[in-house]
């Protein structure tokens, strides 16, 4: 899916990379043991290593490596196992080290791989080049007084794991559906919650245009700190055609940091990019090369989930899904455990159908997640089960499903009380039938005579008189045979 802008002499294409920071779920920092819980007081999360205070020295915490670890057998990634940790140098009044504790030659994790599904039924391998832990900086904040900032070291010293992808994207679309896919991997996993809002998951995006057809890699332009991947695609789609529009008045591109204005819809100018050796990285003497053996890596991996493609792979030569309902059911591991409960020793495909298309969209108005969904897996199937035993018709079940959502209630109790049992015996539907012919003497010469789509008509009048509780196979049967000439 490749994004194309037309200019007056070219046709260009975007080449994008990702480099997303991860927060790795831990009660504990990376090399002190301040807390992490989002939403913390200013500054009351920070030790003396966080905040740089003179002697203090770093601790690795083994939780924080093993999460990384984890997260790259997740992404089919190559783990090393020799990493070394480096101080990535500058100065910021967030950073109060005057470094950052990073990886720079030698990361944890290596080459890996993400397999997009796109909307038009394409997969489109992406690679993974590298991921490093690092720590976060503090924050910054400018808008509490007139003249100062304010600093909050809560971050400070948080773990981040660095995902760094290969410049294989070609579309905005592409890189949303990238972090889509890598937030619902760090999320089956539990090594990240992935909670852009609370700054969780940040993603960098690097862009660069080049004419159709050209091979070689032109000058790229980071847009930092991306906290919705609505805005990151936003701000792609604009950094592009800036791109498209310096080339083909004569200018050139020059390699800098910029960031996204969600509320102008662009990008603006923040400083010329870095390169490494501005960081001056050199190894940190304070902690020693991270090394463990292959044991350990395969102790990590036996314990890994059924993630994303293995599960939607199974949902489609198991159940008998559509690639799109598998792909839509496995985004969330929550999601797919509820459709699972629903689905045991049931028709999957209606299990599917009322999960995707009656449920999300409930939930989706309400704005909660399937975690508070007030219909439970266990009742949704109970609802399904009253259909397949013509208990109630599905015309009927709509309306038992909204008073679920409204009164949390199961189906059994809400049938129970309004009296919505589907009627089956013939006496009662052939009454309703009669009455309806003898009301509509004209309707019944019509059909009669060759307008054979007044069977619907007549199928609506006969639900009105029974309150929607006629069984359909029987009204549709015996309403041929009384209006048969």
């Amino acid at each position: 899916m490749t994004f194309l802008i037309k200019g007056e002499t070219e046709t260009w294409e975007v080449v994008i990379g990702l480099e997303v920071h991860a927060q790795v779920t831990s009660e504990a920092k990376l090399f002190s043991g301040a807390p992490t819980y989002f939403g913390a007081d200013p500054n009351s999360q920070v030790s003396f290593v966080d905040a740089g205070m003179p002697g203090m020295l770093p601790v690795i915490n083994e939780i924080c490596v093993e999460q990384a670890v984890r997260t790259g057998l997740g992404l089919k990634a190559r783990i090393n196992n020799r990493s070394v940790f480096s101080r990535k140098n500058y100065f910021y009044a967030d950073l109060p080290q005057g470094y950052q504790i990073s990886q720079f030659d030698l990361p944890i994790v290596g080459k890996g791989t993400i397999v997009l599904d796109m909307p038009d039924g394409v997969s489109r391998e992406i690679g993974i080049e590298r991921l490093h832990l690092e720590q976060d900086a503090g924050k910054s904040i400018h808008d509490l007084h007139p003249s100062k900032t304010f600093i909050d070291l809560n971050r400070s010293g948080v773990a981040l794991m660095e995902i760094v992808s290969d410049p294989d994207m070609r579309s905005p679309e592409e890189a949303g559906a990238y972090l889509r896919k890598l937030r619902s991997i760090l999320r089956y996993l539990g090594t990240c919650n992935g909670n852009m809002d609370e700054g969780s998951m940040r993603c960098d995006a690097n862009v660069s245009v080049r004419p159709q057809g050209e091979e070689g890699l032109r000058t790229r332009c980071e847009i930092k700190n991306v906290n919705s991947i609505r805005f990151v695609m936003q701000a792609i789609e604009y950094e592009a055609r800036r791109h498209v529009d310096v080339y083909e008045s004569g200018g050139e591109i020059s390699q800098e940091t910029r960031q996204y204005d969600s509320n102008n819809g662009e990008t603006r100018s923040m400083r010329s990019k870095e390169m490494a050796h501005d960081y001056r990285y050199f190894p940190d003497p304070d902690l020693l090369p991270l090394v463990f053996d292959d044991d350990y890596v395969a102790r990590i991996k036996a314990t890994l989930p059924e993630l994303p493609d293995e599960k939607r792979e199974r949902f489609i030569s198991e159940y008998g899904l559509t690639a799109y309902d598998a792909g839509v059911l496995v985004v969330e591991r929550e999601t797919s455990v509820y459709f699972e409960d629903v689905a045991k020793d049931r028709d999957p495909k209606a299990a599917a159908n009322w999960v995707i298309s009656n449920l999300f969209g409930a939930l989706n108005k309400m704005g909660i997640s399937i975690t508070d969904s007030p219909i439970t897996a266990d009742n949704l199937g109970k609802l399904i089960d009253l259909i397949t035993d013509n208990t109630i018709s599905g015309r009927i079940a709509k309306d038992v499903f909204e008073i679920m959502l409204e009164e949390g209630k199961g189906p059994d109790a809400i049938v129970e009380e309004k009296g919505l049992k589907q009627i089956t015996d013939t006496g009662p539907i052939e009454d309703a039938i009669g009455q309806v012919m003898a009301d509509n003497p004209g309707k019944v010469e019509e059909y009669r005579g060759g307008k054979d789509k007044l069977i619907g008509w007549f199928v609506g009048q006969v639900m009105k008189q029974t309150g929607g509780k006629a069984n359909p196979g029987k009204l549709n049967e015996l309403l041929q045979k009384k209006l048969a000439p």
